[in-house]
């Protein structure tokens, strides 16, 4: 096996100041690294007024409403039916200030945890704003959820208030809500009046409600969000994250997403998915710039549009709606002027690497991936603005965070492995501070995260000899396979090369000769037929740039692939059905279209 792998094989996306529209806030990798200290972001940050600590909600919203940027716009949302809705920092700080004593007139404070079950639309963002104020946890449920996931988060997170539409709460909530002794409140954003105790009008409440709010003193350790992340089986996991969290979310904005002054930014993410939150809603308001929120689903046209006539400057998408785009075909460049977009980024996956060579060629700029985690509350890994793009790689570690590759030596001591393009784990050295402080109701499970001083992800990775990362795979999808360990990700990306193949996953399938298979399922642009020779040909194509014993073995081709509601497509469940073995937790699965 090519250690290297095959996308190692192209040429660097180099990097000048002379193809800089705006020169980057790092430029400079090494010695912003060996001079970081992360006390010293704070300084960057105002913190509440008399010492009494630090809130999310104050350095995004309450001291940019309070300044010269009161009046700019901070979101500006565009409705599934083409309505459109700004709000200034300013308006942003008295609606969020409303939430804040709504909460505060339901006897809810700090600690409580406050759910939203809704689509993008305005109410999430100010709930989510107006929590952070009152020292709530603000807790996103993804709207397309079905009944039993969101009562099992409801349940988990000690959801003391939700706040929903109508129709969900009929459909998903109503059915399970004596099973929810600790939700007290339900607050419907499309009712004009309360309906009945405890379920109440959001817009009522919030119209008797002051927009003036002092925040309490916060703690930076307190919490303030809770996201769910769903394991390979059993219940969903809910990761807690604290205010302290708002240093990395600064500090990515600043050298990942490399925000400036007057920027227009669009996170695709929904917040019930932790970028959405991080960098959908909380990262670009720290920075004072203006954020793009679009309620509608994914459609390229709307896509192009959006980014044409909102002059995005700053875009962060995720790789599954990338190869959607690619899928489409169609040439964006000659249709649409992005000529304001300076800046693209992805994450949610690894990003394959044609697929960074055809942001190039079809948008006019590489796209830049990233790594993080749920648990990691912001962007760990990433391929920074300033510096050379390798395709494949999900680029060099943010500054302050120690990154490593390391083996397990018992259950007990793990070592890092200095060796470059050897595979290991991916570990992180606890101390940034959007780490998780927990998962919650689950201590022993958190503990098991860290192992001789190291977060251990989950990711096998390995390390070039520059310092850049490389994605292999979750260690649970490795496929073993005649004494080589081989990544999912890795072979997915050869097989998307091919001009026929739109998507893909792999999974090893047991041999009993050669301990696993790999078998890869295909799913096929539009208008190519899927036929025996084509299966042929994919297989010959892989061998070619693989080698016989990475290469799939087996070729199955489908028309839809199983995927969450990130749009990650799920390798064990592909590999449970073929196997016919338990599919466990489906709560994340989105439904065939």
């Amino acid at each position: 096996m090519n250690t290297e792998g095959d996308a190692m094989l192209r040429e660097p996306i180099k990097k000048s100041s002379e193809s800089w529209v705006v020169q980057p806030n790092l430029t400079d990798y090494e010695t912003t690294c060996n001079s970081f200290v992360w006390d010293e972001v704070l300084r960057e940050l105002d913190q509440l007024p008399d010492g009494k600590g630090l809130n999310i909600a104050h350095e995004a919203v309450d001291r940019h409403a309070q300044g010269a940027a009161g009046e700019r716009v901070a979101f500006r949302w565009l409705g599934s039916d083409g309505a459109v809705r700004k709000y200034s920092y300013s308006e942003l700080k008295r609606q969020s200030s409303r939430f804040a004593n709504v909460l505060k007139s339901l006897e809810l404070g700090k600690g409580d945890t406050t759910c939203v079950l809704a689509g993008r639309i305005p109410e999430l963002y100010i709930a989510a704003l107006g929590a952070f104020k009152n020292r709530s946890i603000f807790c996103p449920l993804f709207s397309a959820f079905g009944p039993e996931p969101v009562f099992q988060r409801l349940s988990r997170g000690d959801a003391r208030i939700l706040v929903t539409t109508e129709r969900q709460y009929r459909q998903k909530v109503a059915q399970f809500r004596e099973g929810l002794p600790n939700l007290r409140h339900v607050l419907l954003v499309d009712v004009k009046e309360h309906l009945q105790d405890g379920l109440l009008s959001f817009s009522r409440m919030m119209s008797e409600a002051s927009d003036e709010f002092s925040i309490p003193p916060t703690s930076p350790e307190d919490m303030a969000a809770l996201h769910f992340t769903s394991g390979t089986t059993g219940m969903p996991k809910g990761a807690v994250h604290v205010h302290d969290a708002v240093l990395t979310h600064y500090i990515t904005g600043k050298y990942v997403l490399d925000f400036h002054p007057g920027d227009v930014f669009w996170c695709t993410a929904d917040p019930g998915w932790v970028t959405g939150t991080s960098y959908g809603i909380i990262a670009p308001l720290l920075h004072g710039i203006t954020n793009i929120i679009d309620e509608a689903d994914f459609d390229a046209e709307r896509w192009y549009r959006i980014l044409a006539s909102q002059k995005v400057n700053v875009w962060y998408t995720a790789p599954t709606a990338i190869r959607r785009l690619m899928r489409i075909g169609i040439e964006p460049r000659l249709r649409y002027d992005l000529s304001n977009l300076r800046l693209i980024h992805s994450v949610g996956e690894p990003l394959n690497p044609e697929a960074v060579v055809w942001g190039e060629k079809a948008l006019g700029l590489p796209i830049h991936d990233n790594w993080w985690q749920t648990e990691t509350g912001g962007i760990m890994i990433s391929n920074f603005p300033s510096m050379e793009i390798r395709p494949g790689s999900m680029g060099r570690p943010l500054p302050g965070v120690e990154a490593a590759v390391v083996r397990r030596v018992g259950k007990e001591r793990v070592e890092i492995i200095e060796e470059p393009n050897v595979q290991g784990e991916l570990a992180l050295k606890p101390g940034w501070p959007s780490m998780f402080r927990g998962y919650l109701h689950d201590e022993e499970r958190y503990r098991k995260s860290f192992v001789s001083g190291w977060y251990l992800t989950g990711d096998l990775a390995r390390r070039d000899k520059d310092g850049y990362f490389w994605f292999v795979g979750r260690a649970d999808d490795i496929i073993k396979t005649a004494g080589h360990m081989v990544g999912p990700f890795e072979v997915e990306s050869t097989l998307l090369e091919h001009p026929a193949v739109a998507e893909a996953g792999v999974i090893g399938k047991p041999d009993p000769l050669i301990g696993e298979l790999v078998k890869a399922f295909v799913a096929l642009k539009p208008g190519i037929q899927a036929t025996e020779d084509l299966r042929l040909e994919l297989i010959g194509f892989a061998r070619k740039r693989l080698g016989s014993a990475v290469a799939p073995k087996e070729i199955e081709f489908q028309s839809n692939l199983p995927k969450n509601k990130a749009g990650k497509i799920m390798r064990r469940l592909l590999k449970a059905r073929e196997l016919g073995l338990p599919e466990g937790d489906l709560s994340t699965l989105e439904m065939d279209e």
